[in-house]
């Protein structure tokens, strides 16, 4: 099957799990996953049927730094700093990010994806955005990538590209599942 086919396979899985899955359990295993990490967390604000991680987005930024992802062409993704209330723009994309252009670094990624393995590949939406930044962040110090995810997102087996960065963790509503990642 070509990534094509594989993508549109994965949003139908995806659009069929959004709204019938509790995202509470994934909510709660990825705040888990999360207290066990230090440092800046860059979340991302949802678009289609991309599973929510702004309730929790909202708890740890009482306590722990967030940021939110900026698209910038095909270039690794450029990071700023979001608190409630913070004013949103559009980017070129058409997702929200703060409007506020200073730019943070940051030392956790919580990826949106859609579809995953059980050898901690995921599929995106082709433009390769965390592949480039992942592979820009991981050389400069430690760099900890979550994919949050339905289970219902699960593949048997992904192509797997060179240039493609696994990640650290995968987190659904009913499980976490860990890797090693070798820099």
């Amino acid at each position: 099957m070509d990534k094509a086919a594989l993508r549109k396979s994965a949003r139908d899985r995806r659009a069929a799990a959004h709204g019938v899955v509790d995202p509470a359990p994934a909510l709660a295993n990825l705040e888990k996953v999360l207290g066990e990490t230090e440092g800046r967390i860059s979340f991302y604000w949802p678009i289609r049927t991309e599973i929510d991680p702004r309730p929790l987005l909202k708890k740890l930024c009482a306590h722990r730094e967030v940021c939110l992802p900026v698209t910038t062409g095909f270039k690794p993704l450029i990071f700023r700093a979001w608190s409630p209330g913070a004013a949103m723009v559009a980017d070129s994309f058409g997702v929200e990010v703060p409007a506020d252009e200073t730019e943070v670094i940051p030392e956790v990624l919580v990826v949106p994806l859609l579809a995953f393995d059980e050898r901690g590949h995921r599929l995106g939406y082709g433009a390769g955005h965390y592949d480039r930044t992942l592979d820009k962040l991981r050389p400069e110090g430690p760099v900890t990538a979550v994919g949050f995810a339905y289970e219902a997102q699960l593949a048997d087996t992904l192509p797997i590209e060179p240039t493609d960065q696994p990640l650290d963790a995968i987190v659904t509503e009913t499980g976490i599942r860990r890797f090693q990642v070798t820099s």
